[in-house]
Order: structure tokens, then sequence, then C-alpha cells
């Protein structure tokens, strides 16, 4: 009970310190490479290829605060953002601060990845330490899967427990991590239905204390039960945060990582033996081009409801019933697996959000409307709806959109 108390203590006396998000990828989706560029490898040259990948912003871990100094020199002549992390952020955190607050490649200061409860207060107290100084850059913490901790908790669920950090601080923005395409002994490829137990947790959450959101993508492969990324895989993550309001997309990691104990990393955007590019670059490469053609649809709009279609939705969703689209729909229905279907708006405009949630088929999507209805291309460009061609296929793990 002490122990809570004083969690609730450092929350009410810190609330008025904590800088707000602000994007600084202006006028696109943000795009955070997680485990970017290498240290022994920050030249200008390695921040220009993660431009190249469409990437906005890097989250390296330093051994220390000088390896820091040189990476962050290269992002500023390329214009990567840096959330920035190494030791002296927990041990020193007014030296980093005052070093780095006014540099241009600043973004924010990471925390904390997925700490426990029992971490909370300490998190709290290190955002106090840092936005006493800089109210200008936000502090960012990434927690948990609602499915990870919740068997460990003793005394309330890790669902209540995240719920009561995000209600009850000012952490400016939500994020949380969860990797859904999976492989079995056989081979075959399957995607979790905890992907969207976890979008709809965190989703409402964010929206509950009017904050944004950012989810995740895995762009590496991790022993033999997370595979080598598709780019269908890869987009059924993007599009469904996307299509749940999620606010910036992660990827992770950017550079394969060595390994880990017993965890093998392979095949990430960049390989970590030779640093050369893999395929999954040149998935990434095209996906954050698209995030960033469809970012006047998804960058600040207002989720007004998500649902799915299929013979079989997934665990925590709630199913569509087509009688409660907008009035400019006439006719919707889907084939195959099943979609993910958010209805949205920003500012003047509404959108209709269609994300075909097989990453191996097409999807078949019907659709009729009046005379208001487009369609959203990927560069942002709309088009027209033929009512005489209402049958649509939406390619494996791909997202369509209309708007009006």
């Amino acid at each position: 009970m002490k122990k809570l108390l004083l969690l609730f203590a450092l929350i009410i006396v810190s609330n008025y310190l904590f800088a707000q998000f602000k994007n600084n990828a202006v006028g696109q989706i943000p795009i955070i490479a997680w485990g970017g560029v290498v240290p022994d490898e920050s030249t200008e040259a390695r921040y220009a290829e993660m431009v190249q990948a469409g990437i906005t912003h890097n989250i390296s871990l330093f051994e220390n605060v000088d390896q820091l100094a040189i990476a962050m020199e290269s992002a500023k002549k390329t214009g990567v953002k840096m959330i920035i992390y190494c030791p002296e952020i927990r041990t020193n955190p007014e030296m980093v601060v005052n070093r780095f607050k006014d540099h241009p490649a600043l973004a924010g200061y990471l925390l904390y990845d997925e700490p426990k409860v029992a971490e909370f207060p300490k998190v709290i107290d290190l955002m106090k330490r840092i936005q006493a100084l800089d109210s200008d850059h936000f502090c960012y913490v990434n927690h948990f899967a609602v499915d990870f901790l919740s068997r460990s908790l003793e005394h309330r669920s890790f669902k209540g427990a995240v719920s009561e950090m995000i209600r009850n601080t000012t952490l400016p923005l939500v994020s949380y991590d969860y990797y859904p395409i999976i492989e079995d002994r056989s081979g075959n490829r399957k995607m979790a239905e905890q992907m969207y137990e976890n979008l709809e947790f965190y989703s409402k959450e964010a929206q509950n204390v009017n904050k944004p959101f950012w989810a995740f993508a895995l762009t590496v492969a991790i022993d033999e039960y997370y595979p080598v990324p598709t780019k269908e895989g890869l987009r059924l993550q993007v599009f469904s945060n996307l299509a749940y309001g999620a606010q910036g997309i992660q990827y992770f990691t950017y550079w394969t990582p060595k390994q880990r104990g017993s965890k093998n990393f392979y095949s990430g955007p960049i390989d970590r033996n030779t640093g050369k590019q893999t395929n999954v670059y040149n998935h990434i490469q095209q996906i954050s081009s698209e995030i960033k053609g469809l970012s006047p649809v998804f960058l600040g709009a207002q989720l007004e409801s998500v649902s799915h279609t299929g013979a079989k939705i997934p665990r925590g969703t709630r199913r569509l019933n087509p009688k409660t689209l907008p009035d400019v729909i006439t006719k919707f229905g889907t084939e195959g697996l099943g979609a993910v279907v958010s209805v949205m708006k920003n500012g003047n405009k509404s959108y209709l959000v269609v994300v075909n949630r097989d990453f191996k088929k097409a999807m078949t999507l019907t659709i009729e409307g009046d005379n208001r209805l487009t369609r959203v291309l990927k560069d942002g460009t709309t088009e027209k709806v033929n009512d005489s061609k209402s049958k649509i296929s939406i390619d494996p793990g791909d997202v369509t959109i209309f708007g009006w």
C-alpha cells in the first residue's frame, strides 16, 4: 500500500512537468526505426540510407553519451530525428539533457522499454527530472502487450496497471509492441489474434486520454518462431495499426541485432554481418512510401468506429453491422477471411478504411455508394467510385480507402 501511495504522489507532483508530443515528421505519420543504425556505423551515409527507406525517427541503444553525440551529428545532416538513449539517461539525466536539449536532431528521450509495474515509480521520477530541464521534447516509454505480464501480477491485471499509468501521468503518447505473425514447426504461417485484442485495448486507452498511440511491425526474423517478414505480413501489421488510429509506426528492428543469449535474429532490413540491404529493406521502403502517401488520411484522424467482417472475427473485437455504416455507403460486403473496417474523420473529410485480414490471399470487397464517394489511392490522390465496378480485389494484408 505504501508503494502505491508513493506512486500516486509522484504522479500528482509531476503532472505539470511533461512535454506534449510533437510530430517532428511534419505532414506525415512518423516512421520509427527501433534498433536503428548501430553505434559503430554512425555515418552520414548510413543515416541517409535510413531516409531512403522512409524512416523519420531513429532509436539506437548507445553505450555512452559520447557515442550518442557522434550519431546526433550524422542524423542532423540527414534530417533524421533521434529518440535518444544511453545509460547516462538513467544515471545522470541532467547531464544528458543539458548536452542535447538544443540539438536540432533531438525528438525525445527513451526512458524505459517494457517496464514492469514495479518500475513505474522509477519511470515517473526520471520523467520529472528530464522535463524539469526540457519541456520541449517528449519522454517515451514503450509498454508490453496486454497478454505478456498478466500472469505475473498477483494483485491486479496488467491491463489495469498500464491503464492506470496512461491515465494518471501526462506521458504524451502511448506505445506498445506485439508481433502477430508466427510460424509453426511445419512452416505454416499464421496470425495470432491477440494482435487485435491489443489494438482494441491500446487504441481505446489512448482515445480516453486524448493521446496519440504508436504501434509496431516486426521487420526481423527471430529464431524459428517469427519468420522472415514478407511485404504482405508487414502491410497487414502496418495498416491494421493505422486503421485503429495509430499515429506512429515503429519497425523492430532496422539493423539486424546480434544474438542475445539463445535468441537469434536474422534477415532484418540491414544485415548485421555484411552491412548490406536485404529484401526486407525493399519491403519497408515501399510500405513507408505508402504510409507517407496516405498520411493525409491517417495523421490527426479521429477514429469513429472499428469493427470486423468474416465468418470468425478476432477475440475481443466486434462484428460489423453494414447497416451502421455511413449513409454514403449503399452496399458493402467482403469475402474470404474477413476485414478490419474503420470509419475515421479528419478535418472536414470522412474515410472508410478496409484492411484485408488475410496476409496470404486476396479478398474481394463489394462496395457501392452515392456520388460523394471517392477512392483514395496509395499516393493520396482520389478517383470516383464506379458502381459498375463495385467488386474490388484487395491484395493480401493490404488496405483500400474511401473518402467523402
